[in-house]
């Protein structure tokens, strides 16, 4: 599979037609895998809950587009703000176990998605609310 303008164009048409403005391409075998790889098309607007995954670390490489990784607090305060554009020489993000984050998309936008696996739904209690 080569990873490409027309793969990444596809994907971000899902996400635009899709209600939470953003669709998964899962690069794994199976929600099984020990390792979770997808592209993810991020659209404007895409509303992503501040959550944590207590049990893998998670990378971001953006491939197009602009965002910013928000990192938060215990007490929902904002820690820091990681400006991601290849543009300007941003290209990635490591997200330790366990931190509260979240994406803001400025622009139609595609990541490498990289965190460790089985897949594992998000409990109420990995999710922050303000």
């Amino acid at each position: 599979m080569i990873i490409d303008n027309e793969l990444l164009n596809e994907i971000s048409r899902r996400a635009t037609e899709s209600e939470r403005l953003r669709m998964n391409y899962n690069l794994h075998d199976s929600l099984d895998a020990k390792a979770q790889r997808l592209l993810n098309a991020l659209e404007p607007g895409t509303i992503l809950p501040i959550h944590r995954h207590r049990h893998t670390a998670e990378t971001y490489i953006l491939l197009r587009g602009r965002i910013d990784v928000i990192f938060y607090s215990d007490d929902a305060t904002i820690v820091s703000r990681h400006e991601l554009d290849p543009e300007q020489g941003n290209y990635g993000v490591h997200i330790p176990a366990g931190q509260w984050h979240t994406v803001e998309v400025h622009t139609s936008s595609t990541i490498f998605e990289v965190k460790d696996g089985p897949y594992t739904p998000l409990e109420n209690s990995d999710i922050l609310t303000l």
